[in-house]
């Protein structure tokens, strides 16, 4: 398997889409396939108006990525590509030079980018659906990004890759990584025929820990509004026997350091291995998300390590943590549902330990490497076989026309 992957990477530095496209990389290469990956980076995009502004015009079609990704097709003729973020620096253009090219696409949606100029479906801390299947104008209109200029450019790229089909028609299969996923892009007018679900994978390690010698609460992402840290905090402060240890960085660092209780440990920036044992000597993972995750990695990172899970109520976390299963749920943004729930497992060490076992189960069970290879590969040779037929179905058609044409046949 020949593979090229097209990624814009995101400006935070902590990402779990980022994760993927390099895992999806290695899995390919240890199975005796190439993978290239062709990355451009929004670190790269300076804050000046001119800067700003060429991002803005890429974002909406970039002859130049066009060009760019042409070059590289018939240079490596792959024989599928797989699509993650394309935003700003790609943008859709560069799936009308695969599909020219007759080269199959397929596209992850790690997020809500299809559905919401801003991804995220969040206003001012609630969930928003105004612009699904349209409406892009109403970023603008309550400036969802906070900035104008911002609002106008997401909602702007949006509307014009919806109304021209750029996504809709050049794509081969797009991958939901959840059932949830997948109902969201149905909702929103995707063909349900072109969309298969592939949930994420996570390297189950060498064996859970016992959760119940767990001696925190942990959580680990963006420290930014959609991920629920103030909820975290109000139930921290409200739950000061259990210590709560927080990894990452983003953009509410600073005011958490300012606001958090003195039983809330902000670590910062982990590495991997530091990652790891950070899961390893938790009692429990916190994900307070306050709007749709798609397919968290954070869940399954902590069930690979056999710690259990408390989830807000929202997206594919249902999906994921199974009430009093593999872990619990509480209600969205409701700081004492969660600290009930704190309290809940932090006082039964058994059943934390019940029900890490069982997360770790689920991944190796579903979510193992080899399993997510054996259904990948898949994907990628249904989206072969409908660009071969499509184009077999094409030069027939257009045979059966010239063999018709009467000056065709006459040799004029």
């Amino acid at each position: 398997m020949k593979l090229l992957q097209i990624y814009n990477q995101y400006r935070s530095l902590f990402n779990g889409e980022e994760a993927v496209v390099e895992l999806t990389a290695e899995l390919v290469e240890r199975h005796g396939g190439t993978a290239r990956l062709m990355m451009r980076s929004s670190r790269d995009i300076g804050m000046s108006l001119a800067s700003r502004t060429r991002a803005f015009w890429s974002g909406i079609y970039s002859r130049e990525a066009y060009q760019s990704i042409e070059q590289v097709l018939v240079e490596d003729r792959p024989d599928v590509v797989h699509v993650h973020n394309l935003y700003p620096l790609f943008s859709p253009s560069v799936l009308v030079a695969c599909k020219r090219a007759a080269i199959p696409v397929v596209m992850s949606v790690h997020n809500q980018q299809l559905t919401c100029p801003r991804a995220d479906h969040l206003y001012r801390g609630t969930i928003c659906e105004k612009c699904v299947g349209g409406n892009e104008y109403h970023c603008v209109l309550r400036n969802c990004r906070q900035n104008i200029f911002e609002s106008i450019a997401y909602a702007t790229r949006t509307a014009f890759a919806r109304r021209m089909r750029l996504f809709h028609d050049n794509v081969t299969l797009f991958v939901a990584v959840s059932e949830f996923a997948k109902s969201r892009l149905v909702a929103a007018g995707f063909d349900e025929r072109q969309i298969v679900v592939l949930r994420n994978m996570v390297a189950a390690s060498a064996g859970p820990a016992d959760a119940s010698l767990g001696t925190y609460a942990a959580f680990a992402g963006r420290l930014s509004p959609e991920k629920g840290l103030h909820t975290l905090v109000a139930a921290a402060e409200a739950f000061p026997d259990c210590p709560v240890l927080v990894a990452g960085s983003g953009p509410l660092l600073e005011q958490l350091k300012r606001m958090s209780p003195q039983n809330m440990d902000l670590k910062g920036q982990l590495i991997a291995s530091q990652i790891n044992q950070l899961y390893r000597g938790a009692r429990f993972v916190v994900v307070p998300s306050i709007t749709y995750e798609m397919c968290p990695l954070v869940i399954l990172e902590a069930f690979s390590h056999g710690i259990p899970v408390i989830a807000s109520r929202l997206g594919a976390q249902r999906e994921l943590v199974a009430d009093n299963v593999n872990g619990l749920l509480f209600e969205p943004g409701n700081p004492k549902d969660l600290e009930r729930q704190m309290r809940h497992l932090w006082n039964n060490p058994e059943l934390c330990r019940r029900l890490g076992q069982a997360g770790y189960e689920c991944v190796v069970r579903d979510h193992s490497e080899d399993r997510y290879y054996e259904r990948l590969i898949g994907v990628y040779r249904r989206a072969i076989s409908m660009t071969e037929q499509k184009t077999q179905a094409t030069t027939a058609k257009s045979t059966s026309n010239s063999a018709t044409d009467p000056i065709a046949c006459e040799g004029h």
